[in-house]
Parts: C-alpha cells; structure tokens; sequence
C-alpha cells in the first residue's frame, strides 16, 4: 500500500467493498447543495450552459480595455484578466528586475488608476 503525500493510505485498487459504512449522499451532498462536490448549480450544465472565458491582457491597461471591448462586442461572455509577470510578482514596471518584461504576456498593472482603466 502507497501513501499520498498527505499520509493518506492509498489502494492499488478500490472496489465495492470500499464503500462499506460510507454513505455518499451524507459525504458528497447534493448537487447545488454543501459541500459542492457535486457542482454548484442544482440542475448543473443542462439548464445553464458553461461559461466560456477568454483569457486575455497586453500591453497597457488602455489597450487591454480596448480589446476586451472588442472581444464583448463580438460575443465574448466571460473575461479573464491576464496580468504580465511583473504584476503577477509585485512589481512596478519601472523596476529594475522588470526590465524587458513589462506588458509582454499580459497587462501592466501599476496603480489603483491602471485597475479602473482596465
């Protein structure tokens, strides 16, 4: 037998006698319901369609707007932000250790400013 590497004791395989004593209706709830095992709408994905993100950021909170306004205005129903590796780390885009990687994969975020423009 294995261990997780929380210590958990783990099967090489689990069969029906691993369910003896447990009931999954009291474990696992019911769907929409605690502890959201089962999803976290009642009828899931036949009465609500999943929600397709488009992940997106360049550049400046300015050009990052303008193209999630395009991407609205052509159907996009989810956005995701992507920040660039300086913002993701902390980091100011005047910052020495950000050098050559602002604005690259993602969007610049320096200010509360940059975050309304976005």
């Amino acid at each position: 037998m294995r261990e997780s590497e929380s210590g958990l004791p783990i099967e090489p395989v689990y069969g029906p006698d691993a369910l003896e004593g447990w009931d999954p209706g009291e474990r696992l709830g019911e769907p929409g319901g605690y502890p959201f095992t089962r999803g976290v709408y009642p009828s899931m994905y036949t009465g609500r369609p999943w929600t397709m993100r488009q992940y997106a950021g360049f550049g400046t909170a300015v050009e990052s707007n303008a193209r999630y306004r395009q991407l609205i205005a052509h159907g996009t129903a989810g956005l995701s932000v992507a920040f660039d590796l300086p913002t993701q780390m902390g980091h100011d885009s005047d910052a020495p250790i950000a050098s050559g990687e602002v604005g690259k994969v993602g969007v610049a975020v320096d200010s509360v400013e940059d975050m309304r423009v976005l």
